[in-house]
């Protein structure tokens, strides 16, 4: 039985991803600078290391398939991708890198076989457990982008605008729907 396999979990990020994007295009650009305090990541910043993680995730289990995190430089990594969170882009910019990287990675995790993704990779020393699949590694993508969105959700309130996950969530019901 395959209840979970790659087309589900390029199905699942692409809607978090929708949802990210929707947070990207309600912030107005004027507060993409916008930082909660001096030392966290911008609205800008964050967007575009979720953009730079995707960007990871595919070139360490795509491209280099690593096989161990033990000793792996993930500095030297971050330098090589086309995208930085420390980069300057405009909100249009960085909606269009939200939406054309989603594709390129879900489009990609859609043809991965059921052997890539149950290879193991050996996590750093101390780690518990000491390997984990693949596919929990790329899912770990997903949960990572869903941890950054809640902070961005939380810097929407910060900035006096309500989430779109919670104006769907307070439509007014039916009088029917009530009763």
């Amino acid at each position: 039985m395959h209840l979970y396999g790659p087309k589900e979990l390029a199905a699942s990020i692409r809607t978090v991803r929708e949802n990210t994007i929707k947070i990207a295009e309600d912030i107005p650009e004027e507060h993409y600078g916008y930082r909660p305090t001096p030392e966290s990541r911008s609205v800008e910043g964050l967007f575009l290391h979720i953009v730079a993680l995707t960007q990871a995730t595919q070139q360490m289990h795509g491209r280099e398939r690593i096989q161990s995190f033990q000793n792996y430089d993930f500095g030297a990594l971050f330098k090589r991708l086309p995208v930085h969170e420390d980069d300057r882009r405009t909100k249009a910019e960085i909606i269009s890198l939200l939406k054309d990287e989603s594709e390129r990675f879900t489009n990609w995790l859609e043809q991965l076989p059921d052997s890539t993704l149950t290879e193991t990779v050996r996590m750093p020393d101390g780690s518990t457990p000491a390997t984990k699949n693949r596919f929990e590694l790329l899912l770990g993508a997903k949960e990572h982008e869903m941890h950054h969105r809640a902070q961005l959700m939380v810097i929407q309130r910060l900035l006096g605008i309500v989430p779109h996950m919670s104006r769907r969530q307070a439509r007014p019901q039916p009088a029917e729907a009530r009763a």
